[in-house]
């Protein structure tokens, strides 16, 4: 093996490590943003079903 061939593999290999890292990162990123936006629809939810709407208040209202 030529010096050429050995540090090709050796920087082939450097760049999938960094491509490895930036691929579970990018996975760990999605999965809080999933977890973050699902959390936000339960406790918006929570609160819509706890406090009521005055919208139909005010339509009765203007009949």
């Amino acid at each position: 093996m030529s010096l050429r061939s050995v540090l090709l593999a050796v920087a082939s290999a450097a760049m999938l490590g960094g491509c490895a890292v930036v691929a579970v990162a990018d996975a760990a990123v999605t999965v809080v943003a999933t977890t973050v936006k699902v959390g936000a629809k339960v406790v918006g939810a929570g609160v819509d079903a706890v406090i009521p709407d005055d919208d139909d208040d005010e339509d009765a209202k203007k009949e």
